[in-house]
């Protein structure tokens, strides 16, 4: 992991002033957990209950492969009892804070842990960070930040565990009626296009071809020969709907769109997607639940399955499954 100078000073002067805040924070009756993204804050903070705070650094429609700490987050780190994040260069540009912190208190990288790698699937140089994609896979990854605050905060374990097991078979049967649902899209209609490459899991685990123009990291350009690439597949596979993602760029998806078009083959924009970040803060949307049931709801139904228009939570408004 590398930190970058700006970074570092940030990190020591706040070290150095904030000492007392390090001792201090690990005695406190009510734990505080920095979350690095919302699908891990957000399970987390429906298992905490009131036991305990769970502070998310990354907003709505940020992307964590380009997000870099300002003095305020780093602030919020110091104050952690725990900090959680994803791993696998998911928070490339904080790699080296959350290192200098992880000398002082416990930072958990929750898709990088043993159980979680040995389920991964590697594309020969890396593992794909979006491990939420796949609510069983994640399930894991959050047991072990379960498990991460209940030695940090013992007295509340059973409170935690008993509600990670409630939260869990929600996440299961929400999966189950994935699965169901994906099952009705026709077979040549199975493709799943997308920005970037953040749905490897959700194809392994639903059964669909994904394609994608940008790789795993948001960091990687879209070239020419790519979307020309992708174009040629589109025409010869009849593929009729691309879809778009909250954080990424629409312009290298219109150019696959207009590519198409420029061959006689007519391709819509199948509808918004959640990839890196999720929905608004206290809306069914800002929830991982929300998320994936817009998610599997907007890709069923665009792509010709069935799926009811408000979700399987019966939360989404109409146009949220079909924009």
């Amino acid at each position: 992991m590398s930190i970058s100078t700006k970074s570092a000073s940030i990190v020591a002067a706040i070290l150095l002033a904030g000492a007392t805040l390090i001792s201090t924070g690990a005695t406190q009756a009510q734990k505080n957990v920095v979350a690095t993204i919302a699908h891990i804050g957000d399970p987390l903070s429906v298992i905490v209950g009131n036991r305990a705070t769970i502070v998310n650094l990354i907003g709505e429609g940020v992307d964590p492969h380009l997000y870099r700490l300002t003095r305020t987050d780093v602030l919020k780190l110091n104050r952690a009892d725990m900090i959680v994040y994803n791993g696998l260069n998911l928070e490339a540009q904080m790699l080296g804070v959350l290192a200098t912190f992880a000398k002082y208190k416990p930072v958990i990288g929750v898709a990088e842990t043993p159980k979680v790698l040995g389920m991964l699937v590697s594309d020969g140089t890396a593992h794909d960070p979006h491990v939420w994609m796949d609510p069983i896979l994640w399930a894991t990854a959050l047991q072990a930040a379960v498990d991460a605050l209940a030695r940090l905060d013992p007295p509340n374990a059973t409170f935690y565990q008993t509600n990670a097991d409630e939260y869990f078979f929600q996440m299961n049967a929400l999966h189950t009626r994935a699965l169901k649902a994906v099952a009705s899209i026709p077979p040549t209609s199975g493709v799943l296009v997308t920005a970037h490459d953040a749905f490897g899991h959700f194809g392994r685990k639903y059964g669909l071809d994904v394609l994608a123009i940008q790789g795993i990291s948001t960091e990687s350009e879209a070239g020419i020969r790519k979307i020309e690439t992708l174009v040629d597949t589109l025409v010869r596979r009849r593929i009729g709907a691309v879809f778009v993602e909250s954080t990424v760029s629409t312009r290298s998806v219109k150019a696959l769109i207009e590519g198409a078009n420029a061959r006689d083959h007519q391709v819509r924009i199948g509808g918004m997607l959640f990839s890196d970040a999720m929905g608004p803060k206290d809306t069914y949307l800002g929830t991982y639940l929300g998320m994936f049931d817009h998610n599997i709801t907007t890709i069923v139904r665009s792509l010709g399955g069935e799926a009811p228009k408000r979700g399987f939570g019966h939360q989404l408004a109409e146009t949220q499954s079909t924009q």
